[in-house]
């Protein structure tokens, strides 16, 4: 599964998330000279989600267009966890998870998020 491209089915994609999250240790995101890679939500207008990837190479692919400039980051799984999630929900931002090709997939409340990872680990 690990080695499987993400595919249109968005459930799909976030259930990858975590467990191969959990096996690296870390998420990935995008980071450029102005910070993290933001959007839009689509559930939420007027709200910003950062997306996350469980692998690298999902994360790379965004490297291009308005991302150009950017690089694939790992942050450590631990930090994700105490660190990112309370500091996002603070900050009123969502989560996006493993978003495919077309930057589309799950958004989710950062502490929501927090729950589902710490009832997993």
């Amino acid at each position: 599964m690990q080695n499987e491209p993400l595919s249109d089915n968005f459930d799909d994609n976030c259930a990858r998330f975590l467990p191969e999250a959990a096996d690296q240790g870390c998420v990935w995101a995008l980071r450029g000279e102005e910070g993290f890679a933001l959007c839009e939500s689509v559930k939420r207008p007027q709200t910003g989600v950062i997306p996350f990837w469980s692998q690298r190479v999902f994360a790379e692919v965004h490297c291009a267009d308005d991302w150009a400039g950017y690089e694939a980051v790992a942050i450590d799984l631990e930090e994700f966890i105490d660190d990112w999630l309370t500091g996002m929900h603070e900050d009123v931002l969502l989560v996006g998870l493993n978003w495919n090709g077309e930057l589309e997939g799950v958004e989710l409340e950062p502490l929501d998020l927090l729950e589902q990872l710490e009832r997993a680990l």
